[in-house]
């Protein structure tokens, strides 16, 4: 069995240096999951409880291939998702204003090549500020995304996009007649016996979470609520955040994709992780990035990998060929410096090389 040592003490250094309080990782090898542990506690508080494996993180962008994404591929095997359907056959409230938004089609939004914005602070809109309830300010947000101009022509180029996936999100909704999380429970969480994997924890798990910390918005430790702004605003469940899952679950996500034919048939896996031939310079699959050096995945992940990063602190990389999965979480966003705390940059692509050394002999 491979010794993780140098991994466990470059996460409990991580600590130390203050880059997060608290982590739990895994590692799927040869057909089962070889490690699972945690390091450090739920906060700097010497009485915090110890993080284990069985923490609960949020996992913020990880959202969108625990997800949205393998909510898609499930659509699509079944006949139900298009993938180059127009999306506003799907939402017609999105083609209000600019011709070119007939051409965004449900590919594009899996890919991040729609032509939408990163992201948009939906949060700090006026008329969503002036909203006279929770669910008025959720209405309004939504339908400022639905309009958000497009900042590039369609499929012209690649640009990460929460916005994309909040749309993605409602489209798989109104496709399959169901709310997203709903949709995510009884096709990808419950088939694969997620049992610790959910948007919007149920009060009794929140002593399981990691908390996390809102340094723009609502000012104050967060546990059991989503980080994310946007997400929060619409209520806690949206296609690009919003999921809380422990290190196991994530590796039986990952095992399923590496020995399709069950949850997800072959054919689906082959189409969401082939990375896309254009446009020029994308790094993307339908859902998953891809290792482009330097990677936060490190050295040793093969070309054939997929992965995603959240920005909590979370990340999951799987090399297709030599059927290896990797997931770190951490609570990064809890810590001093909210936003400004980039030490996880410098933590990950270590990380992963010191779980690849071990189980590649090197």
């Amino acid at each position: 069995m491979p010794d993780f040592y140098a991994a466990r003490e470059l996460l409990q250094q991580a600590v130390t240096d203050r880059a997060f309080p608290g982590a739990a990782f895994g590692v799927f090898s040869k057909g089962s999951i070889i490690a699972a542990e945690g390091i450090g506690r739920f906060t700097y508080d010497a009485s915090s409880p110890d993080a284990s494996a069985e923490t609960i993180f949020d996992l913020a962008s990880v959202s969108k291939v625990l997800a949205t994404a393998p909510l898609a591929m499930r659509l699509w095997q079944r006949g139900i998702l298009n993938l180059e359907q127009p999306v506003g056959e799907i939402l017609p409230e999105f083609l209000a204003g600019d011709s070119r938004r007939n051409a965004v089609t449900i590919h594009m939004l899996l890919a991040h090549t729609s032509g939408s914005p990163a992201h948009r602070k939906l949060y700090r809109l006026p008329e969503v500020e002036r909203a006279a309830s929770p669910e008025q300010a959720a209405e309004r947000a939504l339908t400022a995304c639905l309009t958000t101009p497009l900042i590039a022509e369609p499929g012209s180029r690649a640009v990460y996009s929460d916005i994309g996936y909040i749309l993605l999100g409602r489209a798989l909704e109104r496709l399959a007649g169901d709310s997203l999380n709903s949709l995510c429970d009884q096709e990808v969480f419950e088939p694969l016996e997620l049992k610790s994997t959910c948007f919007r924890p149920a009060l009794e798990e929140r002593s399981r979470i990691a908390p996390t910390r809102d340094w723009e918005w609502r000012h104050r430790i967060l546990q059991g609520e989503v980080q994310d702004e946007n997400c929060a605003l619409l209520g806690g469940v949206a296609g690009h955040a919003g999921v809380f899952s422990t290190v196991g679950d994530i590796l039986k996500l990952a095992a399923a994709i590496l020995t399709p034919g069950g949850v997800f048939a072959g054919a689906a896996v082959d189409r969401f992780t082939r990375r896309e031939s254009a446009p020029p310079g994308t790094s993307r699959t339908l859902g998953w990035d891809t290792p482009t050096p330097p990677s936060q995945s490190g050295s040793y992940f093969s070309a054939h990998s997929v992965g995603h990063l959240g920005y909590s602190g979370s990340s999951l990389w799987i090399d297709l060929d030599r059927q290896i999965a990797v997931a770190l979480l951490t609570n990064r966003v809890y810590t001093e410096g909210g936003p400004a705390n980039a030490k996880i940059q410098q933590v990950r692509p270590a990380f992963h090389d010191a779980v690849m050394k071990p189980l590649l002999g090197d």
